[in-house]
């Protein structure tokens, strides 16, 4: 509510601001590469190959970030270095369905065209987006329960791992007062999706850990840059092992 009523009275103010950001800030790709694929087994000794890797099905699900937008190859984005921090342990089949731009909705209606299949873990990037947008924290949780309530159903997921919005107060590219104004209800959206992860066992929300160094955010100031993405990669894949290592 809060946050809804500083839209209003700062509505020309953001609306001057938010339009000088998509005009300056640069349009990057989204990283190159295969969107699905399977991790090589590991060779063990005389060429054989290990028996004891786990097979895990992983899809990931999202918006710019999970795209890659930063990133040259999907290597050095969030796909890439998942598998690459599991592929020791486990035999990975993977898929990634992502867009830039995708708010939770979208993201919600991209998995229902999916053909229905099924996943061991689903890793969600969203709410950057939603944060940009008119949306307040209240109906954001509610399309947050509504998209892992499909991704129960359609997938038959037994482990989701959906991200802490990034703290948007030090994003180099959007001015102040803009800036302060997104980070407060970045925040306000974390402690909400917090609150509701806690109650449910089959999801976790996934935290790099320290603050943002924004040195290694991508060149438009806006999106991770590999080295975070290495960061975030590690930190999904912890999450992982921790529940599908025993």
């Amino acid at each position: 509510m809060v946050h809804q009523l500083i839209l209003v009275v700062m509505a020309p103010i953001f609306w001057v601001q938010g339009k000088h950001v998509r005009r300056s800030i640069p349009c990057l790709k989204e990283a190159e590469g295969p969107r699905r694929g399977k991790s090589n087994k590991v060779a063990g000794r005389q060429g054989k190959c290990v028996s004891i890797q786990k097979p895990l099905r992983i899809l990931l699900l999202g918006d710019s970030a999970a795209a890659g937008v930063g990133a040259e190859h999907q290597s050095q984005a969030l796909s890439g270095q998942i598998i690459s921090a599991l592929h020791h342990q486990f035999h990975v089949e993977w898929q990634l369905i992502a867009k830039t731009g995708f708010t939770t909705k979208q993201i919600l209606q991209s998995a229902l065209l999916h053909p229905k299949q099924m996943y061991d873990v689903v890793v969600v990037s969203a709410g950057v987006n939603d944060v940009t947008r008119p949306t307040s924290a209240a109906t954001w949780i509610k399309q947050q329960q509504m998209l892992t309530n499909t991704l129960r159903s359609h997938f038959s997921c037994q482990h989701i791992i959906l991200n802490e919005i990034p703290p948007m107060e030090v994003f180099p590219s959007l001015p102040h007062p803009l800036r302060w104004y997104l980070g407060s209800k970045a925040k306000a959206f974390n402690k909400k999706l917090t609150k509701w992860v806690a109650t449910q066992p089959d999801c976790e929300i996934v935290n790099i850990g320290g603050p943002l160094d924004v040195v290694h955010m991508a060149t438009d100031g806006f999106h991770p840059g590999p080295i975070i993405y290495q960061q975030w990669g590690q930190a999904v894949a912890q999450l992982i092992k921790s529940r599908w290592s025993s």
